[in-house]
Parts: C-alpha cells; sequence; structure tokens
C-alpha cells in the first residue's frame, strides 16, 4: 500500500495514501475534542475534514486547547 510522507507539528509523519485530515486527527485520538487545524499555513475548519486529503509534503500543525485558570 502507499504512503505519503507529511510534517505533523514539525516532525515527519507517515500516513497511508489517501487519508483526510479527519482519518488523520481520528488516529491521533482528538475526535470530539477542542483542536485546531492548519494545513500549509491555512486553517481548516472541522466541518472540512473529511474532504481534506492529505498530499506529500503537507505542513499540518495541530492545537489542543487546554483549559485552566
Amino acid at each position: 500500500m502507499a504512503s505519503v510522507t507529511i510534517e505533523l507539528n514539525g516532525a515527519s509523519h507517515v500516513l497511508i495514501a489517501g487519508r483526510t485530515l479527519h482519518d488523520l486527527i481520528a488516529s491521533l485520538d482528538l475526535l470530539g475534542k477542542r483542536v485546531a487545524v492548519a494545513i500549509n499555513c491555512e486553517v481548516v475548519p472541522s466541518p472540512h475534514w473529511p474532504g481534506r486529503i492529505l498530499k506529500p509534503d503537507d505542513r499540518v500543525e495541530v492545537v489542543v486547547a487546554i483549559g485552566g485558570g
């Protein structure tokens, strides 16, 4: 099966080709959590995650909101 390498929060990350941003977030166990995601410096709203296929060399930044105070 073919794979692609993306940059995830500054580190190389290998995925099966054709995976979506939704698949990535699910694999990180972050679905349902307060998460902001940008690909190549562009924020991607969560409704668009299932349709956004990750491509080789995409730079993905995932930020998880942490409550406190």
